[in-house]
């Protein structure tokens, strides 16, 4: 009975997901252990954009970011010269380019040029403003054997098809040999784990980028699908009901797949071309391979938390699925049945030698005994190839050897003591004490923990800087640098860097504080105060008035020491922080100079004034994202009655009318910029109406 009781209500909280968490920290630590090469891992080649490139961008050639993408020619060039199989950009050419048409135009020739080119394109539910496939686009879609079988069959066929999607130029995307999705979802706590192999958009199979640049390499691959598993190019992948597979991966980001810097690549081009001896010496490094092609640089965001060696840049995790789909590795998740029946058998052989135990080491070495088997079995498992939910085990296994231990103490009484000194509740110390305590949390990698995390940008500053010459430009960012960082290091923030003039901060580590996004919040109030201050002064030096935007927001975010083992920083990577840039981004569509979202404004609670602004539907999440103003409690006083109008009219917009709510933003659009930029918005959608209307606003830049 102890041992059906146990792997109940084991088999009912594995179920409910609420062993999931768990779930995902013990995976983590087995692929960490079990993350081996393969023989196809040699055939993977990685061309990272890297902060080294960057700065070798802007040193040598005077490079700002956004590079001309005749840079990206010279990479394709090079690869062709090389003899590269395939070479997929995981890259995302939506908007033309700011150096010209003619920019396009020559990157769109060296793609032609190139027949294993994998382009990529988004596909989501809430991003995108294309609902079917463009006519100045040639369609190739993905022939997958046996796929509207599946797909009548599978419970999940809503989540494999897409609604929108985002496009790179035509100058671009029709060059391409073909469009791949490049659009991952990572498990619920924010961790890359799994690939979706295809989307169905607009009656079209879309590969993802993995499997795109395997077909293109391999023309007249055979794809077929049916219920569990694919067949791709004489391999089996084992899948889940909406297309996902689990990856194998082959070690920490770095360590597994030969990376080249993007600089090394371009400059070995350009001597090749002289009749010069190439960076990269190797002349086989790229033959026969496949390439990915991503960014690394930490301000580029494509950084994602990952089971193994905390952060991947996005494109090692496409490699990783690659290099599965070569080798023909993916893990399959075990079948619910047999967990449940594996996880009974556990907790009968751990709780019937304890329940008619008899002596107090007797019952210590069965937990002994019994405690790791689980563990142990799911290794096998992980070995063989299978993803066996080890917390749902352990669960069984722990309540039905604390059951019977509890069943020996009522009927022997033997076990009292033995129980309190073995099973009392720890207490965890605070940071500080941790650090003391554990040196080894100093290593690299990091924790997920809650953060209030700040991202600011100075506007127009591009232009700002090309005015002035270097001795006053960097007298400029270092006093307003100053100014910001002696703000946040007094409301107890972490700077994270600058980027430019760009700042990234957090709270709520090393230190835990428990009003840390109180304090994210006050900083980004006081740090408006204090630039308005220095604004005439800095009037008076560059004759241009300097304004800054601030996106906040609270949420779970990696944050410890990396980067090599020989230079590495206390950074923070993860979805939250990308929110928290995208809302600083969003300032400028609203007028706006500091945005905070829902998650930021229901942890402040009363302490602040903020007024809702939007839902939009940010570029990489699914679900909408409620955004707030931060204003000062005085100017929140000071407003109210303008204020109340706009809530008003955001309201009438919500519910989509557009009319009466533009009546409301008519009333303050002269001295409220986010009331103007809604009456715009309405007047467009009383011109346009939407087929569907959730009182989303979508935004389709990052």
């Amino acid at each position: 009975m102890v041992a059906l009781a146990s792997t109940a209500v084991a088999s009912l909280l594995w179920a409910a997901g609420w062993l999931d968490r768990w779930e995902y920290r013990t995976w983590d630590w087995r692929v960490s252990r079990m993350a081996r090469p393969a023989p196809s891992t040699d055939k993977i080649r990685l061309i990272l954009l890297d902060q080294q490139s960057l700065d070798w961008g802007q040193k040598e050639n005077g490079l700002s970011w956004p590079w001309p993408r005749e840079a990206y020619g010279a990479i394709l060039g090079y690869l062709k010269r090389v003899g590269a199989k395939s070479v997929a950009f995981d890259v995302l050419f939506t908007e033309p380019s700011k150096y010209g048409v003619a920019d396009d135009l020559a990157l769109g020739s060296a793609i032609g040029s190139h027949k294993g080119f994998v382009g990529a394109l988004f596909l989501g539910e809430k991003t995108g403003s294309a609902t079917a496939w463009p006519s100045t686009i040639p369609a190739v879609p993905l022939e997958i054997k046996g796929l509207e079988q599946w797909l009548s069959a599978s419970p999940a066929r809503d989540g494999v098809a897409a609604s929108r999607a985002l496009f790179p130029i035509p100058e671009i995307a029709s060059r391409a040999a073909i469009l791949a999705d490049v659009q991952q979802n990572p498990d619920p706590d924010g961790v890359y784990r799994r690939v979706r192999l295809f989307r169905f958009f607009d009656g079209k199979a879309i590969p993802s980028l993995a499997l795109a640049s395997l077909l293109v390499a391999s023309p007249g691959s055979g794809v077929a699908i049916r219920p569990g598993e694919m067949a791709i190019a004489g391999k089996t992948v084992p899948i889940d009901k909406e297309g996902y597979a689990i990856l194998r991966f082959r070690g920490a980001s770095g360590t597994t797949y030969r990376q080249y810097s993007v600089a090394a690549v371009i400059q070995s081009e350009l001597r090749l071309q002289d009749g010069e001896d190439p960076v990269i010496r190797d002349p086989n490094a790229f033959r026969d391979c496949h390439v990915i092609f991503g960014f690394s640089a930490p301000g580029l965001y494509d950084l994602r938390p990952a089971p193994v060696g905390g952060v991947f840049p996005g494109s090692e995790i496409l490699a990783t699925a690659l290099d599965n789909l070569m080798e023909g590795d993916f893990l399959a998740d075990a079948a619910p049945q047999a967990v449940v029946a594996l996880t009974l058998l556990l907790a009968l052989l751990s709780a019937i030698p304890v329940t008619f135990s008899r002596s107090a080491w007797k019952s210590m070495l069965f937990f002994a005994v019994c405690l790791p088997l689980p563990v142990l079995l799911s290794l096998v498992a992980y070995w063989k190839g299978s993803w066996l939910p080890l917390v749902v085990q352990q669960a069984a296994v722990s309540l039905s050897l604390l059951g019977a231990l509890a069943v020996n103490y009522a009927t022997e009484g033997k076990q009292k003591r033995f129980i309190k000194n073995a099973f009392r509740q720890y207490l965890s110390p605070d940071v500080i004490e941790q650090l003391i305590a554990h040196p080894e949390f100093l290593k690299l990698g990091g924790e997920r923990r809650t953060l209030s995390i700040f991202f600011s940008d100075l506007q127009g500053f591009t232009a700002i800087a090309e005015g002035l010459d270097p001795e006053a430009l960097t007298g400029l960012l270092n006093e307003y640098l100053s100014a910001m960082t002696d703000i946040i290091h007094e409301e107890g923030g972490t700077l994270d860097k600058y980027v430019g003039d760009a700042i990234i901060a957090f709270w709520n580590a090393p230190l835990e504080q428990p009003d840390h996004a109180e304090r994210a919040a006050r900083a980004a109030v006081r740090c408006q105060a204090k630039l308005s201050e220095l604004r005439p002064v800095i009037r008076g030096k560059i004759g241009k008035d300097l304004f800054m935007r601030i996106g906040l927001h609270t949420g779970v975010a990696v944050v410890g020491n990396m980067g090599s083992r020989n230079r590495f920083d206390y950074t923070i990577f993860g979805d939250a922080v990308n929110l928290a840039s995208r809302l600083e981004g969003i300032n400028k569509q609203f007028g706006t100079y500091v945005l905070a979202s829902e998650a930021m404004r229901s942890a402040l609670g009363d302490r602040f004034a903020p007024r809702e602004i939007s839902r939009v539907a940010v570029v990489g999440r699914k679900e909408p994202v409620r955004i707030f103003e931060l204003l000062p409690p005085q100017e929140f006083a000071a407003r109210e009655k303008p204020l109340s109008t706009f809530a008003k009219g955001l309201q009438e917009f919500y519910a989509g009318r557009f009319s009466v709510a533009l009546e409301s933003f008519l009333a303050t659009e002269k001295t409220d910029p986010p009331a103007a930029a809604y009456a715009r918005k309405c007047r467009a959608l009383i011109d346009h109406p939407p087929e569907k209307w959730e009182g989303v606003w979508t935004m389709t830049e990052k």
